[in-house]
């Protein structure tokens, strides 16, 4: 008789995979029968994808369908036990690639950590059995042969070092040619738990006889005999010595330690640990809200049961934080997940110290700034529902929740929630309401200034409204002044780039030991060098920009694409020495206060001075500290931040986000000198803040001045229903790129005519955008828009995708691409 479960392995499986890859379709493979059994949904499965590549995949259907149109590969291997991504992300991933026209594989791409992900290596094999004539063989093949020799088998990465060359290929294809090797493709899995190397004493000395007759047996290697004693001395205190530990207390070399392993009179012991920090501080169990929060805290949970998004707009210092806390503790009581998103790194550096204080370890970060073992971790402990409470960038959207309560959207107007390139081109803010869906989880959306979507939302009643426009503890919005640089520079009183009024400013709070932020939202030293004679400006060979020159590394620098060029003393194209510096960016600001505040101490905090992990934890606990004084920033500083002792806040020139063309300019200006305004007097002084301007009558800085948001909301929101923009119309972007201009002219007028032959004068442009050639690639943007009230965005995604598929099948475009962008904004 045939045992049942016999019978069930040995079906012919077949599983839908999705590949990390900007491929339209999922593909299938077929299961080895010693595999059927680990064949599920949501695991890493290990496949080959055209000729030689293998690729790390998620298995999206297990059945037993083959596939119509060609003949299914076996896959290679199923790497987990238990699967790493979740039915409800899987849904989420489908969501985001139908909406934002991208594909699944892209979105895979940007979800899973890439310590999760496999790499393909490629190994070097030599072939004992090949029949090749080593004197054909040229001097780099021959050293490649005798290394292979020693070592049986080598990396491509090792053959690089070995040739000292970065390309091997050629010589590699002329070795496989000649039969001389054999190229495999290997699997290397990133993620590894970190452990750490526990000593201990071998049992055979624990009795007081036999340690006497190690010690008679080490007194011919005294340094080994220190180290066993520095051991039994940690052992009083500890019983967990850590190798670290042991090498530290004695002095010794790590050798001398391997060294008594290798007798056997240490054991060592290898223990998973977490790379996650530890709080070892003391909890703050407790805090109390005021009258205006806990009437706001009841609305919102009122919201929380009758609509699905609820906004809580509270001006700056009013106290959400303290809010958002007593929603966490309401979810953890309830045995739920928490997502809390923020749009900066810098942010989550300081209210990550502010929410262990109440939540200790049950809190882990999550961003791009963490290694990708860490990121893997947290992944991990977010898959097992051992963290309670996730707080991150964007990028924790895609994290495995399994119990998801309560999501928190803070600063949820920021552009920063938003990505730009690589596909996909989501914004974390409108995909966290669909993840909210998905888990019949709360969303709170938080905000001084909402963006005018989400504020257009909560007043027509699609989202729940809450307000919250007192200050906490009573303290007064900041004064704000409006200071002309137009006025001043005529005068002749400027210094510097800074007006008598700001400089005025600083120097009253700095006598008072106060602190003082500076906003330039540019980073570098000036943006432009021009000849004087020519007028000649240096430019990036792959992009139409001109390039910025950076003081520190005394280099011109492309922030598009990354070129850069040493710094010019005379002018590339008539040699003229003559060469003037127009405008100016964060190091020269920083410079400038330099000069003209010379005792005091200056910091910057811009993309340049926080690259790695702790760039913002250090300055800005630095900052906290009293150890700067003056703090120059980028829009890194407008953000949510909290520090007690700032006073005085300067704008430096707001017409630069006045004047830039795009229909939020004025949305996001308010919004950016309301933020930075908000950092200044946060406790019990009201702070002041200076705004230099030569637009000095622009409506926005009224506003601003005025505290007016729904000021702004009302001329806004006429403007946008006038010439149809968001929230009456929907928009989606598209960039046609190519590496000829003339083609591309051609080409993207070609696609627009298309486009307008189904969707009309909807279809906007092909024009030129702000930069017209990024990497090399000129680019053209075409836009439509679609009404909300008359048009459906499904139909026109439909009608667009397969107007895409026309595109790429069309041989004159050959050498040409489409970048899609929907809501690009």
């Amino acid at each position: 008789m045939i045992d049942f479960e016999e019978a069930i392995g040995r079906k012919t499986l077949f599983v839908e995979v999705i590949l990390p890859l900007a491929v339209a379709n999922t593909f299938t493979y077929r299961v080895p029968f010693e595999l059927n059994n680990k064949a599920e949904i949501g695991k890493r499965t290990v496949v080959q994808f055209g000729k030689s590549k293998i690729y790390t995949a998620i298995i999206l259907s297990v059945s037993q369908n083959p596939p119509e149109r060609y003949e299914a590969k076996y896959l290679l291997d199923i790497i987990d036990d238990q699967p790493i991504v979740n039915p409800t992300q899987l849904n989420l991933w489908h969501w985001m690639a139908n909406y934002y026209m991208c594909h699944l594989g892209e979105v895979m791409q940007a979800a899973l950590p890439a310590a999760l992900k496999l790499a393909s290596e490629t190994r070097i094999v030599l072939n004992s059995e090949g029949d090749y004539d080593k004197s054909e063989l040229n001097d780099k093949e021959f050293v490649v042969v005798e290394a292979l020799e020693i070592q049986k088998e080598l990396l491509v990465s090792d053959i690089n070092k070995i040739l000292g060359q970065k390309n091997v290929f050629s010589i590699l294809r002329s070795l496989f040619d000649k039969k001389a090797i054999f190229i495999f493709e290997e699997i290397n899995q990133k993620y590894k738990p970190k452990t750490i190397a526990l000593i201990g004493l071998n049992q055979a000395y624990k009795n007081p006889e036999a340690l006497k007759q190690l010690f008679a047996l080490l007194e011919k290697a005294p340094k080994q005999l220190d180290v066993l004693l520095a051991y039994l001395q940690l052992s009083k205190q500890n019983p967990e010595i850590t190798k670290a530990q042991l090498t530290d207390a004695s002095g010794a070399t790590p050798a001398i330690i391997k060294a008594l392993i290798d007798k056997d009179i240490f054991i060592a012991d290898y223990k998973i640990v977490s790379r996650l920090t530890k709080y070892d501080d003391e909890l703050t169990h407790t805090f109390t809200l005021n009258a205006y929060q806990d009437v706001a805290l009841k609305a919102i949970r009122h919201y929380f049961n009758t609509l699905p998004v609820t906004l809580l707009y509270g001006v700056t210092a009013s106290g959400k934080t303290q809010i958002y806390i007593r929603l966490i503790e309401e979810a953890i009581a309830q045995g739920k997940q928490v997502l809390y998103l923020l749009p900066e790194i810098a942010l989550t550096t300081q209210i990550i110290e502010r929410l262990k204080k109440y939540f200790a370890d049950k809190i882990v970060v999550y961003h791009s700034k963490f290694n990708d073992n860490e990121r893997a971790e947290v992944w991990q402990k977010v898959l097992k529902n051992e963290c309670k409470v996730v707080l991150g960038a964007r990028s924790a959207v895609f994290l495995p929740f399994v119990n998801l309560g309560l999501i928190i959207v803070d600063e949820e107007h920021e552009a920063s929630y938003k990505q730009y390139d690589p596909s996909p081109r989501y914004n974390a803010r409108d995909t966290a309401i669909v993840l909210a869906g998905m888990h019949k989880a709360h969303i709170l959306l938080g905000s001084a200034t909402p963006s005018i979507e989400t504020y257009f939302n909560a007043t027509t009643g699609k989202y729940g409204l809450v307000k919250l426009l007192k200050r906490y503890g009573g303290v007064q919005m900041p004064k704000i002044e409006v200071a002309s640089i137009a006025d001043e520079t005529q005068k002749k009183l400027i210094k510097e780039n800074f007006t008598t009024l700001l400089l005025t400013e600083m120097e009253q709070a700095l006598a008072k030991k106060e602190q003082v932020i500076m906003f330039q939202n540019r980073r570098g030293y000036v943006p432009i060098l021009i000849c004087k004679t020519c007028g000649n400006t240096p430019k990036c060979i792959n992009c139409d920009v001109s390039l910025t020159y950076h003081k520190t590394s005394n280099k011109m620098h492309c922030h598009y694409c990354g070129y850069q060029e040493d710094n010019i003393v005379k002018c590339l194209a008539c040699g003229s020495t003559h060469i003037i510096q127009k405008g100016y960016g964060t190091e020269k600001i920083e410079d400038d206060i330099k000069i003209l505040l010379p005792n005091f101490n200056v910091g910057r905090m811009d993309y340049d001075t926080t690259r790695n992990k702790n760039g913002h934890q250090h300055i800005l606990s630095t900052f906290e500290e009293g150890k700067i004084d003056i703090l120059v920033g980028t829009q890194m500083v407008a953000k949510g931040l909290d520090f007690g002792n700032v006073s005085t806040i300067g704008i430096i020139n707001a017409d630069t986000m006045l004047k830039f063309p795009d229909f939020r300019a004025y949305e996001r200006t308010y919004q950016m000198l309301a933020q930075v305004a908000g950092r200044a007097g946060r406790r019990d002084k009201q702070g002041k803040v200076i705004i230099q301007a030569y637009d000095v009558k622009n409506r926005i800085l009224q506003q601003v001045v005025d505290n007016d948001f729904d000021g702004m909301f009302s001329d806004e929101l006429a403007e946008r229903k006038q010439f149809a923009y968001p929230p009456y119309t929907r928009i989606i972007q598209i960039d046609v790129k190519h590496k000829d201009f003339l083609k591309l002219q051609a080409i993207a007028d070609y696609f627009a005519i298309e486009l307008r032959k189904v969707l009309g004068d909807k279809v906007l442009g092909p024009q030129i955008p702000l930069v017209g050639r990024i990497r090399t690639y000129y680019i053209q943007t075409i836009m439509i828009k679609v009404d909300k009230q008359t048009q459906s965005i499904v139909k026109v995604k439909e009608i667009l995708h397969l107007k895409i598929i026309s595109f790429y099948e069309n041989k004159l475009n050959k050498g040409a691409f489409l970048s899609v962008d929907v809501d690009p904004y």
